[in-house]
């Protein structure tokens, strides 16, 4: 069987996974999968236009959508001979794999794959499969899966500036950085924002002020730069940032002290880094960071702690999280606690 691009956790090389797709032609039956449905998409247009390239129609296209799969209606199409096209297509989006209830029919449609025919499973960006599952692992043998991850920075990087490129702006590598950082690493939640920033930007360069001006900050982005204000013994600037943080009705608070905590874990590591004289590297390899941007800035805002002091905060984060799900105790107050004892520096039982 060919070699499977980005499973598991390893990240996809989408430039080599296009090219085996261009050079070898495609197979006979796909899973295709992860948080990056843009390159998902790309990906997918690239094999339908080589499976299809008069385009869609109702002889050598067939689409089924989920969560269900009706296995005679996929032996139907598989069955059904391509017209005026070397090959038929056929995309099944959103089945739910994980509850297929006839593995052993499917095991046998997928062994028997005609040479003219080409089955995709296509499932959303938040959909994980069981590998423990039969259905699953009967997927995996009988299709080529990749496994659609976010990109390094670098590769990021690089599509930002052809993207910002194609709508007639450059951009600083520090605002492009930054654009990463605040907005997000998958290219789909990207792309809305490029296009606001390029229309928003006067200048030829886009800048970090255009960036900041414009683009979504998500949450963690935004948690990230509170624990800098508190760093930076910056209080109030940190406590107007929790405040709007707690107005939005979509953050959920528990949702909110995880990603806090993970934070303050992270900068508890760039601590102990900062003490025993080691560098990003460490930093990066210990929390499994692959931006040198962000741990840069880790490394920067650790400075602002002492060990102890972090210690103490990443237990705050553990206390409160028990206490949100174990007590009716008003979360986003239980959040708002852990905050100001994080920010009054509580170290060993001691302010």
């Amino acid at each position: 069987m060919a070699r499977k691009f980005g499973k598991n956790d390893e990240k996809l090389n989408y430039s080599a996974a296009i090219r085996e797709l261009k050079q070898l032609g495609p197979e006979r039956a796909y899973l295709l999968w992860g948080p990056e449905d843009y390159l998902r998409e790309q990906y997918l247009r690239e094999l339908k236009r080589i499976c299809l390239p008069e385009g869609e129609d109702s002889f050598s296209y067939h689409r089924m959508d989920g969560p269900e799969l009706d296995m005679e209606e996929l032996r139907r199409a598989m069955d059904a001979l391509p017209f005026m096209t070397e090959r038929s297509f056929i995309e099944l989006r959103d089945i739910d794999i994980n509850r297929l209830k006839d593995s052993d029919t499917l095991e046998k449609l997928l062994g028997d794959v005609p040479d003219y025919c080409v089955i995709a499973f296509v499932l959303g960006a938040n959909y994980e499969p069981d590998g423990r599952l039969k259905s699953v692992k009967v997927l995996r043998q009988k299709t080529k899966e990749l496994k659609f991850t976010k990109q390094s920075q670098g590769q990021l990087t690089d599509w930002l500036v052809r993207r910002f490129a194609a709508a007639g702006k450059g951009i600083e590598l520090d605002a492009a950085q930054r654009l990463i950082f605040i907005s997000g690493e998958l290219m789909s939640g990207l792309i809305p924002e490029i296009e606001k920033v390029a229309a928003y930007a006067k200048g030829e360069r886009v800048t970090v002020s255009d960036v900041e001006a414009v683009a979504n900050h998500i949450p963690e982005a935004v948690i990230f730069d509170m624990t800098e204000y508190i760093a930076q013994k910056k209080y109030n600037s940190a406590l107007s940032v929790l405040s709007e943080l707690l107005a939005d009705k979509n953050n959920e608070p528990i949702a909110m002290l995880a990603m806090l905590g993970m934070q303050m874990r992270r900068l508890y590591a760039a601590r102990l880094a900062l003490d025993q004289g080691l560098g990003t590297k460490f930093l990066m390899d210990d929390c499994a960071i692959k931006s040198d941007y962000v741990a840069k800035k880790l490394m920067s805002a650790a400075r602002g702690f002492t060990l102890p002091q972090l210690i103490r905060a990443v237990e705050l984060c553990a206390e409160t999280d028990y206490k949100m799900k174990s007590s009716s105790l008003n979360e986003r107050e239980l959040l708002k606690e852990a905050v100001l004892r994080i920010a009054a520096g509580e170290a060993n039982g001691e302010n």
